[in-house]
């Protein structure tokens, strides 16, 4: 797609370099404006509507620094039966965060907005990816995290690299959005604001 036909800067509300790396699919132009919020879940709040308000809010924030823009907010909470499973952040944490998952079954809800601070149109959908991990051994635990040390990674396993031999499935409407960021769905509400990505 060529520059001329946005009329709008495309902004992606985002310091991740996944979200970025799949943005970077479309072949449309973007710039990069990081958020400062607080992503901690309120006392109550369900995974999924965590999820829609940090993604709603990171659009925003941004927003107050471009006023003429679309916005992208994207955030993901992972969760195993009632427990969020955040960054691991060490390698201590991420060996009892496999152990925790091998065998089990967990959803990510990765929430997308698209705001366009113009217009003040707010978009937003929430696609969940169910994730059934393998039966691992502690031996295939420590072997990946010496080779991939995803510990920026909620659930502890890049799903886009070796991340993928620990998992027996994936269900869910878009694989981009396990990674970070639902494409499919972005296209659509691109395409609503005038955007068309081929």
């Amino acid at each position: 797609m060529e520059t001329q036909h946005l009329t709008q800067q495309l902004i992606l509300g985002s310091s991740s370099i996944y979200r970025r790396e799949l943005l970077q699919r479309l072949q449309i132009p973007f710039e990069v404006c990081s958020s400062d919020i607080n992503e901690l879940p309120l006392a109550g709040e369900m995974p999924g509507t965590t999820a829609l308000r940090l993604a709603e809010s990171k659009a925003r924030a941004v927003a107050l620094t471009y006023p003429n823009a679309l916005i992208i907010g994207a955030d993901q909470v992972a969760m195993l039966e009632s427990t969020p499973l955040g960054k691991p952040l060490t390698h201590e944490n991420a060996i009892k965060q496999l152990r925790f998952l091998r065998g089990k079954e967990v959803i990510f809800h990765t929430a997308l907005c698209l705001f366009n601070s113009r217009s003040s149109n707010m978009q937003i959908r929430l696609v969940p990816s169910h994730v059934k991990f393998r039966e691992f051994s502690d031996r295939q635990i420590e072997n990946y995290l010496a080779k991939e040390q995803p510990y920026h990674c909620a659930g502890s396993a890049k799903s886009e690299g070796l991340g993928i031999a620990l998992i027996e499935r994936i269900t869910g409407d878009d694989p981009n959005a396990l990674i970070g960021l639902p494409l499919i769905a972005l296209v659509e509400m691109l395409a609503y604001e005038g955007v068309e990505v081929v």
